[in-house]
């Protein structure tokens, strides 16, 4: 990691960008049922790993990500490269939103709802972007008890709700429930645990870099939030929808 870049990307040690385990992982794309010839397409793909992990599952299957940070891009062609799917995988650097594509016969997106302003919005768009007959598979919050003052502080008044309201909210948006899944709080542990200890070791080799200090109150501000905020409150729902 670069030391320009430590008080951004702290995700080096992170397999996903979300709080998810390799069991779960390979549970939510057994659950995709994908068959040779299928296209997935991943909006907010961060380095693609779910996606990439997606088409090794397959023989046949190729995969299109998007996301607007370069750093995990860069990762991700990495990590396409080394791999050996160059012919079956290609990542791009856009904005989601805009980004156009033919509808996939799998569409992902996990915790990318704010790219097009929440929930719903994310799930229309994606409508459009998912072949009839097909599927997505979305990540996105919702709250496990009611939220701390810290809580919304963190994640906005009004932007989430309960899991029986989101899944009536994709059910709303014209997409039918073949399975729902949430991260445990050992998935959310680990994802949050390693976040900050990136940023830790990066503070270990480099303790008296200039940027330092803002390195160190990014990881203290975001530690205090997880564990003094939303630490069993906010949770995180892989919902799979059939679009009929």
């Amino acid at each position: 990691m670069a030391v320009t870049d430590a008080p951004l990307n702290g995700h080096a040690l992170l397999d996903f960008n979300t709080p998810l385990s390799d069991a779960k992982a390979y549970d939510l794309i057994n659950g995709l049922r994908l068959r040779p010839g299928d296209r997935i397409a991943d909006y907010g793909c961060g380095w693609a790993e779910l996606l990439l992990r997606a088409v090794e599952h397959q023989v046949g299957v190729t995969g299109v990500g998007v996301d607007s940070d370069d750093y995990a891009i860069t990762r991700g062609r990495g990590n396409v490269q080394a791999r050996g799917l160059t012919s079956r995988v290609t990542l791009d650097l856009a904005d989601v939103t805009g980004w156009e594509a033919e509808p996939a016969d799998v569409t992902i997106s996990i915790g990318a709802s704010h790219a097009w302003g929440g929930t719903k919005a994310t799930l229309e768009a994606l409508h459009a972007r998912t072949r009839p007959g097909g599927t997505l598979l979305l990540g996105d919050g919702f709250w496990e008890r009611p939220p701390s003052a810290r809580s919304l502080e963190i994640f906005g008044e009004g932007e989430f709700g309960t899991l029986d309201e989101l899944v009536d909210l994709a059910l709303s948006c014209g997409y039918r429930l073949l399975a729902v899944t949430t991260a445990g709080l050992d998935e959310w542990d680990s994802f949050e645990s390693r976040w900050c200890a990136s940023r830790e070791r990066w503070l270990l080799d480099n303790p008296d870099h200039p940027r330092a200090a803002e390195v160190r109150a990014i990881v203290d501000d975001h530690r205090d939030g997880w564990l003094k905020g939303y630490r069993g409150e906010f949770g995180l729902a892989y919902l799979t929808l059939a679009r009929p």
